[in-house]
């Protein structure tokens, strides 16, 4: 009679062992996961570099200062089964973008330059289209956290409210006011770009533009009227991004998001890595699995071409308890 929970007991052993060995960011790893008849289809995006580096890319401090709430009355709104913002607004080319934070953990400020670019061009009827730099926000505010090493979304949110942010392009881009200044990597194959090496300091912050540019520093500074959260019910989060366009959102990374390439991810396998943000810009179903879409900052060679799909309604990995988004100045 004591044979079956026996059993039992030696298999939970055994997983959790097997678990516990495999070696990170691995074929090993891919293979369990693409094994395990999940929602996702695994690969391996980071060759030749070890689980420090991919810690250090996920440089949002969760937990930080809350903002208010803003609940939206969704009576008279039917949301559709799927939306895409790319879709939504063809006429908003940043909406399509996928950027590259490089070997520095500023995943918090790329996520927020990315909505704010995306809600400009929106609430202007398309007549702004600019990419603001992910470069002013990361080194200029101080209040921020701790630059590459890390940030919170909603203080950067307010300090786009309060100090205003300037344009500025991809690396080497000559596009805007402050371009982005660390070097681009290959973090899925060998290609052009520089291997991804330890992480980067933080830039320093100067207030002017790159030779060339006009208008001014100063003259060139894009505002927010208001920043705040959304609740973390997947019909409110749906109805801002239905309403107002594309949102930042914090989420706790496991080792196996790593690995991402196609599908609807949800934590199959490894430990915790760290805190990461990215942008929701849509929703859907997949193969009957309901799920957020969303923009990375690892450039086009991760995941699906830069986007991936991460299960929705559940608050999988925290992906909806920690919304943060605003309405720009126009």
């Amino acid at each position: 009679m004591y044979r079956l929970p026996l059993l039992c007991l030696v298999v939970m052993v055994s997983v959790t062992w097997a678990h516990q060995h495999l070696p990170l960011l691995s074929s090993e790893m891919v293979d369990f996961i693409n094994q395990a008849n999940t929602t996702w289809v695994a690969r391996i995006n980071f060759p030749k570099v070890n689980i420090s580096y991919v810690k250090g890319l996920c440089g949002t401090l969760r937990n930080g200062r809350k903002l208010r709430e803003v609940v939206h009355t969704t009576d008279d709104i039917e949301l559709p089964d799927s939306f895409d913002a790319r879709q939504h607004w063809p006429n908003c080319p940043t909406i399509q973008q996928i950027r590259d934070q490089g070997s520095c953990g500023s995943c918090w400020a790329f996520a927020a330059v990315e909505a704010i670019s995306d809600r400009l061009c929106i609430h202007s009827c398309a007549n702004i289209s600019v990419e603001i730099s992910a470069e002013d926000l990361l080194s200029c505010c101080d209040e921020c956290g701790f630059g590459c090493n890390g940030g919170f979304p909603s203080v950067a949110w307010e300090f786009w409210v309060k100090k205003g942010l300037v344009t500025g392009g991809l690396y080497d881009s000559k596009v805007g006011c402050k371009p982005y200044t660390i070097t681009p990597c290959e973090h899925h194959v060998n290609g052009t770009r520089p291997k991804c090496q330890d992480e980067q300091e933080t830039p320093k912050c100067v207030e002017q533009c790159i030779d060339g540019y006009s208008p001014c520093y100063r003259k060139d500074k894009h505002f927010g009227r208001c920043t705040y959260n959304v609740p973390s019910h997947q019909e409110q989060i749906m109805a801002e991004l239905y309403k107002n366009g594309p949102v930042e959102a914090s989420f706790t990374v496991y080792e196996d998001f790593q690995l991402y390439m196609s599908g609807v991810y949800q934590h199959v396998i490894g430990e915790m890595v760290g805190g990461h943000a990215i942008r929701i810009l849509g929703w859907g179903e997949e193969n009957g699995t309901p799920y957020w879409l969303a923009a990375n900052s690892w450039n086009t060679d991760w995941g699906d071409e830069g986007f991936f799909k991460i299960k929705r309604g559940n608050d999988e990995c925290g992906i909806e308890s920690d919304i943060v988004t605003g309405i720009p100045l126009i």
